[in-house]
């Protein structure tokens, strides 16, 4: 039987559509990253891993925090949510590891379906191939960390904004616009950073909107801030049941600061060690689940004489602090932070620009020998940055003619890594907000580069 040429010409879009599609085109991507995981994943639990089961756990028992008054709030429950479904049933935590994988790659379909929204197909692929390369994105795939539930947080909702402010249609926006707050609720819970971000962009949203009563994206944009906020309520709610105090996100953040204020000469701002689960210097939390404990002693790569070093700086204020629990020891971290700062405002300073070189290219950290793989974040990250500091320039000059999709995903990143920035950071931080950095050039680059290969 012969085709027509219509059937010709209809099966041949069939084929083009499906190549064109997302999902298909970087398919061997969810491959390469299975493959990396089923490689590196490892039984023996390290870091954060160890708490984020715990918080499983203590989820699947009814549970997030200890009651007071050794309340227990450091990090959000979006991912120990997530991997107390594994605790329930019963299942190995290497597929939740594997899953990884898939939140990687869809991080990558979102990513390219939100650049499909503002730019041509080719800069869209070239972009969206750019991030599957990035390989720091897979420096805790094979681990129980939540940095790949992020990217895929943050990637998706960067494609359900820029739907929002593309389309008219009530039906799209009414879905989108539930999907987006009840997804960037999700990424709050996930990383409880963006709850500060969160509250910034919908305070101004409102003030902005009451200004401007007619402007449809202000309302837009307070409306799916909203939400967001209601999907983190019962978090909140939660918090102030057990601390009594409005917005409590975690409890974490006082002794972040502490070492992010450190005022003395060798230290960069960087977490040294974590004194409530030992009276000895630790460098990580109880390894429980598989024996003993890590001291700074056994620590590969911790110069010797450090561990003398932050005894002499710092046991006066642990002594004091050894008394406070819960959110009693968070205040009383803070207040030796705003004490720090007021002491020692340049070195504050100085510390929060060791956080830009640490969030980029994981350099410098306090107490810690120099390691040949820093140099692996300079290419990638390196590349980036060019593009970033490049796409200020026209970004400043066009401002009021950006579409509001872009203005509003450039505001989220300057939010969260000025958060970052301020607080006591390390290189996994940069990797979850890079889909939006990515978006951001490519949309700056497509309207205002003009690049031409060919010779005249």
């Amino acid at each position: 039987m012969r085709l027509s040429p219509e059937d010709t010409s209809q099966s041949s879009l069939k084929n083009s559509a499906i190549f064109k599609n997302p999902f298909v085109i970087f398919l061997p991507f969810l491959l390469f990253y299975s493959t990396y995981v089923l490689i590196f994943y490892n039984k023996t639990l390290w870091g954060d891993e160890l708490r984020h089961i715990q918080f499983a756990t203590n989820l699947a028992h009814g549970f997030f925090s200890p009651p007071p008054p050794k309340i227990m709030l450091d990090m959000g429950p979006g991912y120990p949510l997530f991997l107390s479904i594994f605790v329930v049933l019963g299942l190995p935590f290497f597929w939740a590891c594997l899953i990884n994988a898939v939140f990687n790659y869809l991080a990558i379909v979102f990513l390219f379906k939100a650049l499909r929204e503002t730019v041509p197909f080719k800069i869209a692929l070239i972009f969206s191939i750019f991030f599957a390369c990035y390989y720091n994105s897979m420096e805790f795939m094979a681990l129980l960390y939540s940095e790949s539930i992020t990217i895929f947080l943050v990637s998706l909702n960067l494609f359900l904004l820029t739907k929002i402010f593309n389309t008219d249609n009530p039906k799209e926006l009414k879905k989108y616009s539930l999907l987006a707050g009840f997804f960037m609720g999700y990424l709050v819970l996930t990383k409880i950073i963006f709850g500060y971000v969160l509250v910034a962009i919908l305070i101004g949203a409102l003030l902005l909107w009451l200004s401007k009563m007619k402007s449809v994206n202000y309302r837009k944009c307070f409306i799916i801030f909203l939400i967001a906020l209601a999907t983190t309520s019962p978090y909140l709610i939660y918090t102030y049941h057990l601390t009594g105090r409005v917005f409590y996100w975690g409890s974490s953040g006082g002794i972040n600061l502490y070492w992010m204020s450190s005022p003395f000469e060798g230290e960069y701002g960087s977490w040294a060690y974590n004194p409530k689960y030992n009276s000895t210097i630790l460098t990580t939390i109880p390894h429980d689940a598989i024996g003993g404990r890590l001291n700074v002693k056994s620590k590969d790569n911790f110069i010797p004489g450090g561990e003398d070093s932050i005894i002499s700086h710092h046991q006066k204020d642990f002594e004091e602090l050894k008394k406070y629990v819960g959110v009693e020891e968070d205040d009383a971290y803070k207040k030796i932070v705003i004490r720090n700062i007021k002491s020692h405002p340049l070195k504050y300073i100085q510390n929060c620009i060791s956080n830009m070189g640490r969030i980029l290219f994981n350099y410098p950290y306090s107490y810690t020998v120099q390691k040949p793989g820093t140099l692996a974040r300079l290419p990638m990250n390196g590349i980036i940055v060019t593009f970033l500091l490049f796409s200020l320039i026209p970004t400043f000059i066009n401002w009021r003619r950006l579409a509001f999709s872009a203005r509003l995903i450039l505001f989220i990143v300057a939010l969260y890594l000025a958060g970052t920035v301020l607080g006591c950071a390390q290189t996994g931080m940069f990797t979850p907000i890079v889909p939006m950095v990515l978006f951001w050039i490519a949309y700056i680059m497509n309207k205002s580069l003009k690049v031409n290969l060919k010779f005249n």
